[in-house]
């Protein structure tokens, strides 16, 4: 029976380019002369630290990591901006999470969107992935086409079509 999977990852040495080429460009920035921005990935808890002085250059780094977040194809609606917090001194600490795989919450809805077309096809939850199969192929491609079209959230991709 032919099926795929629904799986939401980013690529680590992706990843790992972004940030240094903002890294890089924020070294060579005429606005960030002098400055001890500081930013640092740690791969492990996929998570972003970012150290600067103030809220202007602070908003100034999470745009210059959007930008080349869509540069290296990665989609910046995986980025978790939480709060920033005062580091000691005048600095601001921010950590951005990068978000890997399908939460209980938007598996669910990406199953009821399934089921709210109409095909046959069977959608089940696999721990942070969603699983779709179904007896035609052109069933499992108008899913595939119905939820590129649909905003989860988060951003998706379909591997392991068999």
């Amino acid at each position: 029976m032919p099926s795929f999977d629904i799986v939401s990852k980013v690529d680590v040495q992706s990843l790992d380019n972004a940030i240094n080429t903002a890294r890089k460009e924020i070294q060579t920035r005429y606005d960030f002369r002098e400055s001890k921005s500081v930013i640092d990935l740690d791969k492990k808890a996929m998570n972003i630290h970012v150290v600067t002085e103030n809220d202007m250059r602070l908003r100034a780094i999470s745009d210059v990591l959007i930008s080349r977040f869509l540069k290296q194809k990665i989609d910046p609606s995986c980025l978790d901006f939480g709060k920033e917090f005062y580091a000691s001194g005048n600095m601001v600490k921010k950590d951005i999470a990068v978000k890997q795989g399908i939460d209980k919450e938007t598996s669910r809805k990406i199953v009821k969107l399934i089921k709210e077309m109409k095909v046959k096809v069977n959608a089940s939850i696999m721990d942070d992935q969603v699983r779709v199969e179904g007896k035609k192929i052109d069933d499992l491609q108008s899913v595939i086409a119905k939820m590129r079209a649909e905003d989860v959230g988060m951003p998706l991709q379909f591997v392991n079509m068999k």
